[in-house]
């Protein structure tokens, strides 16, 4: 079988199913006389070839299959006019910490929202098949953890969950934006420093003398003036010594 005859093959397959199909399901239809990497290299050409056209061939978690692509939506809504259900914030803040912590109870869900769940939202991601049950934890009640299925991969057209996007982390208040922290002025010592110690050292000084600034000179003084010096306080007069008596007659 040459190439030609082995792509026309797996375009009708795919284009004719209504599910994703997995390479083991691609095999049966050569009766495993491909193998893997021979189909998956066709798959490769496939999708060259379809670059041009307005459907795609796109790997997801089921399988392959052939999709419209997104500029082709606005089209096709008009065939559907019906919206599609909407659903509450509650619900998709709920469906986003199943995708990005699971597996995970429903006790985790309400510490991480701060808020009791209801089980209605549960079922309702339940009967959307975007989310299952897959064990329950081993502690006091045995809660049931929850993790998202094969169809929430699929409606979201990836083929694993390495593939959702990124969640970027709060920036702390008070950061510019490129999230650094803002650095501080270091006062460095300045060049001058050595210089004034090899001048202070010729000239028989320190170099604390040659870093100070020169001062300003002191007004003349004349020598024969001193300065004026505090004085003792002078004594008191005392009275004078009294004389011995005359020797009288």
């Amino acid at each position: 079988m040459n190439t030609a005859d082995a792509k026309r093959i797996l375009e009708t397959a795919l284009l004719c199913s209504a599910q994703p199909l997995p390479l083991r399901d691609l095999r049966a239809l050569f009766n495993d006389e491909l193998g893997a990497d021979t189909l998956k290299t066709l798959l490769a050409e496939m999708q060259e070839d379809w670059t041009q056209r307005g459907l795609e061939l796109v790997s997801v978690a089921s399988g392959w299959r052939f999709q419209s692509r997104p500029e082709m939506r606005d089209h096709l809504e008009r065939l559907h006019p019906e919206k599609p259900p909407r659903y509450t914030r509650a619900a998709l803040e709920t469906l986003a910490i199943i995708a990005y912590r699971q597996p995970v109870t429903r006790g985790d869900m309400e510490d991480i929202r701060g808020v009791t769940i209801n089980s209605l939202i549960l079922k309702q991601l339940e009967d959307r098949n975007w989310i299952e049950v897959i064990g329950h934890r081993e502690t006091v009640g045995r809660p049931a953890l929850y993790a998202t299925t094969r169809q929430f991969l699929d409606d979201l057209g990836l083929a694993s969950l390495d593939q959702l996007p990124m969640i970027e982390a709060p920036r702390p208040p008070g950061l510019p934006d490129g999230g650094e922290q803002p650095s501080l002025p270091i006062d460095e010592p300045e060049a001058a420093a050595p210089a004034q110690a090899d001048e202070a050292a010729e000239q028989g000084g320190t170099a604390e003398e040659a870093a100070a600034p020169d001062a300003p000179p002191a007004p003349d003084a004349d020598p024969a003036i001193a300065p004026d010096e505090p004085q003792a306080p002078a004594a008191p007069d005392l009275p004078p010594e009294a004389s011995p008596p005359e020797n009288q007659p």
